[in-house]
């Protein structure tokens, strides 16, 4: 089912107001802060939308009302024992007034998602003010630098295909970069608001979306160093290792949903297998805390500008496998890739399967292949730093669920079979 058009507009319209309404709440603005800028972007947008019914005039009605507001706003003998009123209920009254004007042209549907919209602004004032007021300069400067990568970057770079097997195109390779960041950087925003000490579950969750590899890095350099709570360590980095195949399903369902319908079962059954031992190390370690690691900010330019050069390597490198070897040569590029990153290898296959180029029965498998790679790497990690516990609980969850992994590489019934 496709998405009205609207709907994307006016998202984004929010999403563009959020984040300048963000920065003006850092800078204590006296007159529009994290919810006005939102409630006057969608202003804005309902008037256009309505303006394609009434004519231009409501675009000019709407402004008038909103420099009305403002002049008000700079007029402190109005309102002299309110220092600071604000313009959140002026404009929220400007917005349900485009709102009513939706429901008479038929917009039903529309009119009740931005007035729900609008009660949920209003409702969070003290959750949205005191998130603003938390997160730090390196923090805001992550959400700026999102907004880079996605909102300049993106639109100004072409979309055709380039270079060897023609499969380098600049617009899509940058698109997975904002896909992968803006997932990476979900994480690191929750990571923030629960704070260091957010939990066992909440450290292999949060590792699983910010870095799997990372987080086993760090988890097994901490026991060898310190003698910390084996049980702990390896709750937290077999938790992160299960979340990558949910992160796995959400990438290929956003490159490719038809591909997702024949890979979903086998990838799903490859999730229940890390997720078994994840669920005994629980029991182990659920009276155990400890902080979780500092984490760094994944919208840096520099490591998306890597990201988006291994992708294309590993297009390339997808694309010539499959013309010299054929299919079967993509295995060999799946072990190189997956030994550190998924990411690229998902991107990469689930494009092809969309494409046609590569057969989705062939592709699941190429992803799984690389994810046991990517196993045997972080096992091996641990067993050269971590503690020697560690290496035991760890080695046996990775080596079952590789042979999962295997057994479903090579007895899974084809499609129709």
């Amino acid at each position: 089912m496709e998405i009205d058009p609207i709907y994307q507009q006016l998202a984004i319209a929010l999403g563009l107001g959020l984040l300048v309404g963000l920065q003006r709440e850092r800078t204590n603005s006296r007159l529009a802060g994290f919810r006005t800028f939102p409630l006057i972007t969608l202003l804005g947008a309902v008037c256009a939308h309505l303006a394609e019914s009434f004519g231009p005039w409501i675009v000019a009605v709407g402004l008038a009302g909103l420099i009305g507001l403002l002049i008000v706003g700079n007029l402190p003998s109005v309102r002299p024992k309110e220092p600071d009123p604000g313009l959140t209920s002026e404009v929220a009254m400007l917005v349900m007034f485009a709102v009513g004007a939706l429901l008479i042209i038929g917009q039903t549907a529309l009119a009740i998602a931005i007035g729900g919209t609008v009660a949920v602004l209003l409702h969070l004032k003290s959750q949205m003010h005191d998130f603003a007021s938390r997160i730090g300069d390196r923090d805001f400067t992550a959400v700026m630098q999102f907004a880079l990568i996605t909102l300049v970057i993106l639109p100004v770079l072409p979309n055709q295909f380039y270079g060897p097997y023609l499969v380098l195109n600049p617009f899509k390779i940058w698109l997975m970069v904002v896909l992968i960041v803006g997932i990476s950087l979900g994480g690191y925003i929750v990571y923030k608001l629960l704070g260091p000490r957010a939990g066992t579950l909440a450290a292999g969750i949060l590792g699983g979306l910010l870095s799997s590899t990372a987080t086993t890095a760090s988890y097994a350099r901490r026991t060898s160093q310190s003698s910390g709570p084996a049980a702990l360590a390896a709750f937290v980095i077999v938790t992160a290792s299960t979340i990558v195949f949910i992160r796995v399903l959400v990438l290929v369902g956003a490159t490719s949903p038809t591909f997702l319908a024949d890979a979903a079962a086998p990838i799903a059954a490859m999730l229940v297998a890390m997720a078994l031992p994840t669920i005994w190390f629980w029991f182990a370690a659920r009276r155990e805390t400890s902080a979780m690691p500092p984490q760094e900010n994944p919208a840096e330019l520099k490591p998306a500008v890597l990201f988006a050069a291994l992708y294309a390597v590993v297009l390339i490198a997808t694309a010539a496998a499959r013309d010299y070897l054929g299919q079967g040569g993509l295995y060999g590029v799946a072990i190189l890739s997956g030994l550190t990153d998924m990411d690229a290898i998902t991107l990469s296959v689930s494009q092809m399967v969309s494409s046609g180029t590569v057969s989705s029965d062939t592709g699941w498998r190429v992803i799984l292949i690389a994810s046991m790679s990517n196993l045997v790497f972080k096992g091996g990690m641990v067993i050269a730093i971590g503690e020697r516990t560690l290496a035991k609980r760890v080695a046996w969850a990775f080596t079952f669920a590789f042979l999962i992994g295997l057994l479903l590489v090579l007895h899974w019934p084809a499609p129709g079979a």
